[in-house]
Formats: structure tokens, C-alpha cells, sequence
């Protein structure tokens, strides 16, 4: 079985995975399908196995930009300290984040991804991964995959579309929430300074500034100093569930679920076990969920109390349609 955790940036899915990740049999994989070319992740092909070992292969300018600065987000888990990239070198994405959660040589494991990927005959790119996360379920002794990425909830559709018999688990937070979250967080300062640089007004980055060593005061490091106001991000995060809740029409509730991350934390015992039969995980003594729950560590503060009357006005109007089409309780603007 295909089975996919969803959601945008910064609603919890990191957790979630994390969670999934202590079930003895389920190879959980981080932040795969985000960080690869948009034009390529999904295509029908055939795509021959080099084609494929060259996706996972290419890096990622937004993160290697974030990370030449001195930032580190907490998803970045590539031993820098230790491995064959140095901060700020262009790095294949999949060692961003992926590869360094199976093993304490990543680079190595990439190595061999690589020389694997090379063996595999032309086919579609679905299959490609299959291929691949079997090849590591074997080698880690856990057949079950479960793919995570952070904003997956944007080409939900795509995901339906390649994986067409697949299972969603769709994790939602407060909008306002997430958006005062990805305001704080500095790899999403710049992908939503982009989007939405002529409809507010901010000074757009050239393309090739990205490759370019940082200079003190220049425009990728401003944005990441001083980001765009939160209402920027709370339309960023109601743009993408529209387009993800418009990717999902048509999915019975044999197929996606929803999942509300203020249960998970709250009662994440209850929604592991919602969870772990929507996907029809093996349970093995049963003991994984208990140690996955203890993985909670309270639930989060809320950031929304803290804004001032104008600021939260414009970041509940900008979130409004999308935690409307959600179910989720809009506060009181003033």
C-alpha cells in the first residue's frame, strides 16, 4: 500500500512523522518529494533509473541559500560537521533531510542510492520510488513507507494522480497558527517573499543571487531578517489548502483522512490508533504507540493572542476562506 502524510508547512506533520517513524516495521521518509524539480518529481515517464538518480541528486538553492547564511532549521539534519558538504555548498537535496534519518553516514547511504537508482529500468517515477523505499526497507529491516513532506498538501493532486490507489492522512492546524509559525521559521521566508512579491510589494531576488555567495545586506539576506508580515504567510497557507482541498475531491473516506494536529497533541494516543488502522499498520505488541505518544511534549503556545488588534485582523482575513472550508473556529479579530 501507498500511504502519504500531507499538509502544509509547519502544521505538525514533522511530529506526526517522527511518531510514525516508532512502529518497528514503518520506514517513515522525510521530506522527499518537496525539495525535488516540480516539473520532473512526478512524471509519467518512462524515466530511465539515471534520470531518476539525477532528480535525487540535484540541490535545492532555497535551502542551500537559508543554510550559506548561518540559519538551521530544525529539518536540516545533514551532519555538516562531519560529511562531504561544508554550509553553504550545493548539496543534493535528498541528503538535506532524508537520507541523514536512516544512518550515521548519510553520505555513504547516498552513494549507494545512487549506484541502486543507476540499475533500475525506465519506468514511471511512481515506481521509482517504490522501487527505491522497498531497496530501503529491506536494508532497514521496515516494509512499510510512509512519505512525508513539508506544503505536500499543495500537489495533493499530483500525489493522487501518480500514486492513484494510494492512502492520504491530511494533518491540519489553526491557519492563523501555522502562519505566524512559518513567519518565525527562515526556509519559508523566501519561497513566500517570491510568490508573493508583486502582490505585496517586496523586493524580489534574482533567480541567480541564489548561487551566489552571501553578501552582507543583500536581498536573500534581508528577507531572511526581516520577513513579510504574517497576513503574507496566512495567505500563503490559504492558498495552499484550497489547492489541496480541490487535489482531494472525490476521496472517499477509505482513502484520505483527517486529522486535526490540536487532537494529535492533545490525545495522541487516540489519533495513533485512528492512524495506524486508516493505513493498516501490523501492530507488533502494540508498544510503538506508547513510545510514540511520549514523543508529545506538551502542546505548543498559541502565537495569535500575542498579535495586536490591526496585525491579527489582516492575518485572520487572510486566513478566513481557507479555515472556513476546513471547519476550524475563527477567533475574533480585535
Amino acid at each position: 500500500m501507498d500511504r502519504f502524510v500531507v499538509g502544509t508547512g509547519r502544521c505538525g506533520s514533522t511530529l506526526l512523522s517522527t511518531m510514525l517513524g516508532e512502529h518497528p516495521e514503518v520506514l517513515s521518509v522525510f521530506e522527499l518529494f518537496n525539495g525535488l524539480d516540480v516539473t520532473r518529481r512526478f512524471d509519467p515517464g518512462p524515466v530511465p533509473g539515471e534520470g531518476f538518480a539525477e532528480l535525487l541528486a540535484a540541490d535545492q538553492p532555497f535551502i542551500d541559500a537559508v543554510v550559506a547564511r548561518g540559519y538551521q532549521p530544525p529539518e536540516v539534519t545533514y551532519p555538516f560537521e562531519r560529511g562531504r558538504y561544508r554550509r553553504g555548498e550545493a548539496m543534493p537535496w535528498v541528503l538535506v533531510s532524508c537520507l541523514p534519518r536512516f544512518g550515521d553516514d548519510p553520505d555513504a547511504l547516498f552513494d549507494e542510492v545512487m549506484d541502486f537508482c543507476r540499475t533500475l529500468p525506465p519506468q514511471p517515477m511512481a515506481d521509482h520510488y517504490r522501487s527505491l523505499f522497498a531497496w530501503l526497507g529491506r536494508r532497514l529491516g521496515r516494509p512499510h513507507f510512509i512519505e512525508r513532506s513539508g506544503s505536500s498538501i499543495e500537489y495533493l493532486g499530483a500525489l493522487r494522480q501518480a500514486f492513484p490507489d494510494a492512502r492520504f492522512v491530511h494533518l491540519h492546524r489553526s491557519g492563523p497558527e501555522v502562519a505566524l509559525s512559518m513567519h518565525a521559521f527562515p526556509a519559508y521566508r523566501l519561497p513566500v517573499a517570491l510568490l508573493y512579491a508583486d502582490e505585496f510589494g517586496i523586493e524580489r531576488p534574482a533567480l541567480e543571487e541564489f548561487h551566489r555567495p552571501p553578501r552582507v545586506g543583500d536581498r536573500i539576506s534581508r528577507i531572511l531578517a526581516e520577513p513579510p508580515p504574517p497576513e503574507v504567510f496566512g495567505r500563503y497557507w490559504n492558498d495552499q489548502i484550497h489547492r489541496g482541498l480541490d487535489g482531494a475531491r472525490g476521496l472517499g473516506g477509505d482513502r484520505l483522512l483527517e486529522v486535526r494536529f490540536e487532537d494529535l497533541v492533545r490525545r495522541p494516543a487516540e489519533e495513533l490508533g485512528r492512524i495506524a488502522e486508516f493505513f493498516e499498520l501490523p501492530d507488533p505488541g502494540g508498544a510503538w504507540v506508547e513510545r510514540a505518544a511520549a514523543r508529545v511534549r506538551g502542546v505548543p503556545r498559541l502565537r495569535l493572542p500575542e498579535l495586536s488588534g490591526p496585525a491579527r485582523a489582516r492575518l485572520l482575513g487572510a486566513c478566513r476562506t481557507g479555515m472556513e472550508r476546513l471547519g476550524q473556529e475563527i477567533p475574533e479579530s480585535g
